[in-house]
């Protein structure tokens, strides 16, 4: 039997629906990292605008660039789905998009933040929510996202 080439949630173990990888050949990659914890503290609740990020049919969008499919947050964010660090959205997805980064982008303007307060500014800001998982199932368009905290534990537990 061959070795095991990612890495398991360390508490979740299979429970979770997303592993770890090394990065290796990146000659030529440009990377687009988000800050997993923390970076912007705006309002997240149910109905409020998200997107995932990735490559719908292996589609991409312009060079290698990903695809933005926009939804919604369809449970609260702060309350675990399924007893587990998972949330869930509402959003057209398709095959291809599975491990795709989703995020809260607002474009500027007047932002309502997560102390209660509202901030201005002048250009994008984003942050970064979790990982989808796929659709619950075939029938639906509500999706499973994996909270930027598990997704945090994971990355931080590789070695």
């Amino acid at each position: 039997m061959g070795q095991v080439l990612w890495f398991e949630h360390p508490t979740l173990g299979n429970k979770a629906d997303m592993v770890a990888l090394p990065l290796t050949a990146l000659n030529d990659v440009e990377l687009y990292p988000h800050e997993m914890l923390g970076g912007s503290e705006i309002f997240l609740g149910p109905a409020d605008a998200v997107s995932v990020i990735g490559f719908p049919f292996g589609l991409q969008a312009g060079g290698s660039l990903a695809v933005w499919a926009t939804g919604f947050i369809a449970s609260e964010p702060e309350i675990d789905f399924n007893s587990l660090p998972t949330m869930l959205i509402d959003c057209r997805t398709r095959q291809g998009q599975s491990g795709s980064a989703v995020i809260a982008y607002r474009s500027g303007g007047a932002i309502a933040m997560a102390d209660g307060s509202t901030s201005v500014f002048t250009g994008p800001i984003s942050k970064f929510l979790g990982l989808y998982s796929g659709r619950i199932n075939q029938e639906s368009d509500l999706g499973l996202v994996w909270k930027a905290s598990a997704v945090a534990e994971l990355v931080g537990s590789v070695k």
